[in-house]
């Protein structure tokens, strides 16, 4: 049988696959239990609000990988990038090509968008991912410091 393989974007309807990946991801960065989404969550954030978006790798029909990614605005470009969330391929279709596809669609979108860049974090132990990045002409920046606050942090924060 002839593999089929195509990139598509997700529909409402695939609430619950978009949080398994979410769960597989978060398994393999060992951080399973940071992932507190629910398919009610990421419907209402997705698919109603609009805020993000989700395209999958499908292999003769099945999902065996996913990007999420949103818009993000630089200042010194003047106009809107593309924002890589999630990349991940599930490990028994890792090595077939479809991370890159997946990348290279959204570098296509991001193109055809007019954005000005497309960019994402990887974790410095993940290895396997730097190197495929390397591949593919990405560039790390070694000069920025990524800070976050969530929580009790944010929280307080805001009421302050």
């Amino acid at each position: 049988m002839e593999k089929i393989f195509e990139i598509r974007f997700a529909e409402e309807k695939d609430t619950e696959i978009i949080l398994d990946f979410i769960k597989r991801l978060a398994e393999y960065e060992k951080m399973s239990n940071e992932v507190v989404a629910t398919p009610e969550i990421l419907r209402q954030w997705i698919f109603e609000k609009k805020k993000a978006e989700v395209v999958f790798a499908v292999e003769n029909g099945k999902e065996v990988g996913f990007a999420l990614f949103f818009h993000n605005f630089s200042t010194f470009l003047g106009r809107s990038g593309i924002y890589l969330e999630d990349l991940f391929v599930l490990p028994e279709h890792r090595g077939k090509g479809y991370g890159k596809a997946l990348l290279k669609f959204l570098a296509k979108t991001t193109v055809e968008r007019g954005c000005g860049r497309l960019e994402w974090c990887c974790l410095d132990w993940n290895k396997p991912s730097i190197d495929f990045y390397l591949s593919v002409g990405a560039k790390p920046l070694d000069d920025w410091t990524i800070y976050r606050m969530t929580g009790d942090e944010l929280k307080n924060f805001a009421i302050k």
